[in-house]
């Protein structure tokens, strides 16, 4: 008689099989592996593209400096070059001393008149301030005068011409501004003034 049927030993149980299904695994898409080979050379050429623009733009950079650094050279030649025949003028009179004084004023009212042509080829005019209400953003008042003759407030004389480039102001006008001369002291009482007449 077999073990499992002697009397005393439990009959043996058959334990069911259990099967696990495994998945198979997958090889790789085809098409993903191109995928990220496309995008690693498109990262590629955007950070080159980064670093050419980075580079234009400090090139840029340089040659707006040098550009500016030479409008600026440009602009102190220019206005250089129109006071040097000026300059020319007062040696010629320095030099000829000995003439008439005739002859030197004439020398000196040919170079202001050469100064003045070069400011105006500047756009730099000279204005009228004798007269004309005091204006502190065109006028620097260095004194007031007691005047009967200029309404109070408006420029007595120009101690220093005043010159705009183009509509700015280049140098304030140095001026004196009119003041209401004080009135004389009035007597308080009619009485104390027919005491002083006699």
């Amino acid at each position: 008689m077999p073990d499992a049927e002697k009397p005393g030993n439990p009959p043996e149980i058959e334990e069911p099989a259990i099967e696990v299904e495994v998945a198979p695994v997958e090889p790789a898409k085809p098409g993903l592996e191109e995928r990220i080979a496309t995008l690693e050379k498109e990262k590629q050429e955007t950070y080159d593209r980064l670093l050419r623009t980075a580079a234009d733009l400090d090139n840029f950079r340089k040659r707006s400096r040098k550009d500016v650094d030479d409008a600026r050279f440009k602009a102190r030649e220019d206005v250089l070059r129109e006071i040097l025949p000026g300059i020319d003028n007062l040696e010629r009179a320095v030099a000829a001393g000995g003439t008439s004084p005739e002859g030197i004023l004439e020398g000196v009212r040919l170079v202001l008149r050469q100064f003045q042509t070069a400011l105006e080829r500047a756009d730099v005019k000279s204005f009228v301030s004798v007269g004309e209400p005091f204006d502190p953003t065109r006028h620097e008042a260095i004194a007031q005068v007691d005047t009967r003759d200029q309404p109070p407030g408006s420029v007595v004389t120009e101690m220093q011409r005043g010159y705009t480039i183009g509509s700015r102001l280049l140098r304030p006008a140095l001026v004196t501004v009119a003041k209401a001369p004080p009135a004389a002291a009035a007597p308080a009482d009619p009485s104390e003034e027919e005491d002083q007449k006699s």
